[in-house]
């Protein structure tokens, strides 16, 4: 079997945003957000966009959106490249949720919480190595809790996730296996039968249930992601040369060309080509 890449915008709302994918969604967001206990029992799969309200505000598009029975609303997303000011449009959507629930007329007491869970395929913080990590608002020095602390963003980072199949053990293990490595594997694993969900969401990623349209339109999604990854890398990888090359050349006066190579990571053949320049 091939499966799709539930990383991909399109294959993540397929299987978790779905007509179908009810108890899929309950299942993983239990997993993601409470630690495997059954706290969702029920839940609504909403439209995720968010059109303005107000003339001049910023359209918002989510991947998947959905209302829990006690009314809190869960935005989710899956992001696969680290944009620019990434961390400030999470909060930004997080709060155009959270304030756009209520109609003209309604009291603030109507609001219900909002928790924007957010999935990446780079790490975030690169300063923790926590795998999923919770931000609340909180008294700076006491660390209380706001009272009607109303809004939470939740991050699963999954280049953190380094478990193999014979090493899960809770469901979050298992949905974090699912999301990184589903495109790679050609079987359900074995583990992930004792998980219905689970095993219902390699089922709806199975290439063999799609049409040749959907597979095409997946296919240049991916190449996109690839594309824009490559783009990213390359110039990252053009400004750390440039910065070798900017330290070489405040050192060409005071240090040999072997001296300089090996200091800045810079070949031989640079430093000698600075030099004669």
């Amino acid at each position: 079997m091939t499966f799709i890449n539930p990383k991909t915008d399109y294959a993540f709302k397929r299987i978790f945003g779905s007509s179908e994918s009810k108890d899929i969604l309950i299942s993983f967001l239990n997993a993601m957000i409470y630690d495997g206990n059954p706290t969702i029992e029920d839940l609504e799969i909403i439209n995720p966009n968010l059109p303005p309200r107000v003339e001049g505000l910023k359209d918002t598009y989510l991947d998947v959106k959905a209302q829990l029975a006690d009314g809190t609303l869960v935005i989710i997303e899956m992001q696969v490249l680290n944009v620019e000011s990434f961390g400030k449009r999470v909060l930004y959507n997080a709060a155009k949720t959270y304030a756009f629930q209520l109609q003209k007329g309604e009291g603030y007491r109507m609001l219900k919480p909002v928790i924007a869970l957010t999935l990446t395929d780079f790490e975030m913080f690169q300063n923790s190595d926590k795998l999923i990590s919770r931000f609340v608002y909180k008294e700076e020095s006491t660390n209380i809790r706001y009272t009607d602390n109303n809004i939470e963003l939740v991050f699963v980072e999954l280049p953190k996730f380094t478990k193999q199949v014979d090493q899960l053990e809770t469901i979050a293990d298992k949905w974090i296996y699912f999301m990184k490595y589903a495109r790679t594997i050609t079987d359900v694993p074995e583990i992930m039968d004792s998980v219905p969900e689970i095993h219902k969401a390699f089922d709806i990623a199975n290439q063999v249930n799609l049409t040749l349209d959907e597979l095409a339109d997946i296919e240049r999604r991916e190449m996109f992601i690839y594309d824009q990854q490559g783009a990213i890398i390359k110039a990252v990888q053009e400004a750390l040369q440039q910065e070798k090359l900017a330290i070489a050349r405040q050192l060409l006066d005071r240090l040999d060309d072997e001296t300089i190579a090996q200091t800045t990571g810079l070949s031989i053949q640079d430093v000698r080509n600075l030099r004669s320049k």
